[in-house]
C-alpha cells in the first residue's frame, strides 16, 4: 500500500504503478486522509505500508494517518524529505530522507525512491527490468 496526500497522492499512484510493472507485486495507492474509508481495514500485521510525508502543510495529518497503520502492525517504509525534526518511531521499518527543495521540485525527488524500489525488488525477483511482461507501451511496441 501506497499513502500520500496533496501532490503525494499521485506520486503513491506511480510507485505503486511501478512496482506492478515491474516486480509483478499487487499495489494501490491510496489518500492518506480517506484511510478510515476502507483501506485501513486491508491493514495486518506486517503489511508494507509506504508512506510518502514531505514536511508540507500536510505532514501533520500524514504522519497521523502512518501510527494509525503502524498500530494494525504494518511495516512503514517512510519517504520524507530532510529536516532538523527527526521522526521517531520504533515502529518505522525504514525511513528515506531525500534533500529538502522547494515545493515546485520536491515531487520529482520523492519520485526517485519509488523507482528504486520497484527497480529492485523486481531484481531481487529475478525479472528482466528492460522487458516487463505484458506491458504495452510504446517503449516495448513499435
Amino acid at each position: 500500500m501506497f499513502l500520500g496526500r496533496g501532490f503525494s497522492f499521485p506520486i503513491a499512484l506511480e510507485g505503486a504503478l511501478k512496482l506492478k510493472e515491474l516486480s509483478y507485486i499487487h499495489a494501490e495507492g491510496y489518500p492518506a486522509g480517506e484511510m478510515k474509508h476502507g483501506p485501513l481495514a486491508l491493514i495486518e500485521e506486517g503489511m508494507p505500508v509506504v508512506v510518502l510525508a514531505p514536511r508540507d502543510s500536510y505532514y501533520k495529518k500524514t504522519i497521523s494517518n502512518m501510527q494509525e497503520v503502524i498500530a494494525r502492525g504494518a511495516k512503514v517504509l517512510l519517504i520524507t524529505n530532510k529536516s532538523k525534526d527527526e521522526i521517531s518511531s520504533e515502529n518505522i521499518w525504514e525511513t528515506i530522507e531525500v534533500e529538502s527543495t522547494n515545493d515546485d521540485l520536491l515531487p520529482f525527488l520523492l519520485t526517485i525512491p519509488l523507482q528504486k524500489l520497484a527497480y529492485y525488488s523486481a531484481l531481487k525477483k529475478g525479472y528482466d527490468i528492460d522487458k516487463p511482461r505484458n506491458l504495452a507501451k510504446s517503449v516495448t511496441v513499435e
